[in-house]
């Protein structure tokens, strides 16, 4: 019997942006190459009030495309799935917004902020910054780290990625993240962290590289393909009956 994962994407849709034209073929893919349905619905980051928004999905994917229109709402998607054991894929403001999140409600910087969203913000506070140099457009080898979920996913060491961003992770706050449980699993060749997991989680992985960008998007990227496989396990468990009492 196959089972159907209701996942709600949650971004800020455009046909500006290029991940989001990829969504549609993606899905495709995924259902005729790996036999993985998503049933997946568009949400706003303004229409995430709250947890009770997303109860019921079986996966989150925080797109790219920030700033977005609510930062309290992709805040709220990324808690909700890390809370209730929903798998997650962030990828790129999707991955920014993982870390103010944990920044936040984990970590204990309560006043943890994104430079992309609130310029004002200080240094102290500031766990997203402007990127040395852009990686809008770019492409550039990610470091795996050994027995991570990121590499057991991509099935090598290395892996060659896109980009398209000026934010990333500030290197003043990694160990205060890292400390608190949040697990860095790739980085450039300059070190700089580039993907982050929880590894209790049933399946909560960001990058800050946009692997919907992959190839021709005939053939999900393997970090797609897991968040799928683990959105669609998802599923199956909650449709098993309830034990007799």
């Amino acid at each position: 019997m196959t089972h159907t994962a209701r996942v709600a994407l949650v971004g800020d849709r455009s046909p500006h942006v290029r991940s989001h034209t990829r969504i549609p073929g993606l899905l495709d893919a995924l259902r005729e190459r790996d036999a993985l349905d998503l049933d997946a619905y568009w949400i706003p980051t303004q229409d995430v009030a709250d947890h009770t928004t997303l109860a019921g999905f079986d996966g989150v994917w925080v797109l790219p495309g920030s700033p977005y229109r609510s930062e309290a709402g992709a805040l709220a998607a990324i808690r909700t799935a890390r809370e209730g054991g929903i798998p997650l894929l962030g990828t790129c403001a999707g991955f920014q917004h993982v870390l103010l999140e944990y920044a936040r409600n984990v970590a204990g910087l309560a006043t943890a902020g994104h430079a992309e969203n609130a310029p004002e913000t200080s240094a102290a506070d500031a766990v997203v910054v402007p990127l040395a140099c852009s990686l809008v457009g770019h492409e550039g080898t990610i470091e795996l780290t050994s027995g991570s979920r990121a590499e057991a996913l991509i099935g090598a060491e290395r892996s060659i990625e896109r980009y398209h961003c000026n934010f990333g992770a500030s290197p003043d706050h990694v160990e205060l993240l890292r400390g608190h449980g949040l697990l860095f699993t790739g980085a450039d060749t300059e070190g700089e962290v580039r993907i982050a997991e929880l590894p209790e989680h049933p399946f909560f992985l960001a990058t800050l590289f946009q692997p919907e960008l992959a190839g021709d998007g005939s053939r999900p990227h393997p970090l797609i393909r897991g968040f799928a496989a683990a959105a669609v396990a998802h599923a199956k468990a909650d449709a098993r009956p309830a034990p007799n009492s």
